[in-house]
């Protein structure tokens, strides 16, 4: 099994070092035809603006939606999130609109406001999750398909899920969090081999009303 990296800008290489960690190969992926043979794709932090650009450069966008309405998952950080948002705050266009959440950019403020946070995940186990948060966003919208994974102490929501596409505002990989990707890559084993019952059940893995 491979887990695509979308390498055009921004961290990705912290990504496939995280798959590495957790002994899925990770491929990183600059053309459509990096994305023949992978099983699902990781959209890295970085920035969003640029990411429109460069997808729309290099032709991704129609081939990254094929991948994900084949039922492929695919996991988006911090800039990712905002790619994978239907509706950017403030009224920018949507990049790939995959995701039903409606997204509020650099929610935090600049650089220097970065900071680092523990998360209660429960579909990620009893453990907190340690999230690094750069520049991020937040999400100000869900749609009634989308389940909330985490919010910050506040309530804001900084993590979410819709079926096989989830979305983090904050950068597991940067904390040595590897769950996230244990996650991603269980999904896309189910994908790959979807079993008995697979008609009736898409995601094995979900746990409907998460969060909510």
């Amino acid at each position: 099994m491979k887990i695509g990296v979308l390498a055009l800008q921004g961290a990705f290489i912290e990504h496939i070092e995280t798959l590495r960690a957790i002994g899925v190969e990770g491929v990183e992926v600059r053309l459509p035809s990096d994305l023949d043979g992978v099983s699902g794709l990781i959209l890295p932090g970085g920035e969003s603006t640029t990411m429109r650009r460069l997808i729309d450069r290099w032709a991704m966008r129609g081939p990254i939606m094929a991948l994900a309405a084949r039922g492929a998952p695919i996991f988006g950080t911090c800039a990712g999130m905002i790619v994978l948002a239907r509706e950017i705050a403030g009224g920018e266009p949507p990049i790939l609109p995959l995701l039903d959440v409606t997204v509020q950019r650099n929610a935090f403020g600049r650089q220097l406001d970065s900071f680092e946070a523990d998360l209660v995940i429960p579909i990620l186990g009893d453990q907190p999750v340690h999230g690094v948060f750069i520049r991020a966003p937040i999400v100000d919208r869900t749609g009634p398909e989308v389940d909330i994974l985490a919010r910050l102490e506040d309530g804001r929501v900084v993590a979410v899920r819709e079926r096989n596409i989830i979305a983090a505002a904050f950068h597991p990989e940067l904390a040595g969090e590897t769950r996230f990707h244990r996650l991603v890559a269980t999904m896309a084993t189910e994908h790959d081999d979807p079993g008995e019952g697979a008609g009736r059940r898409h995601h094995p893995t979900r746990r409907s009303g998460a969060g909510r």
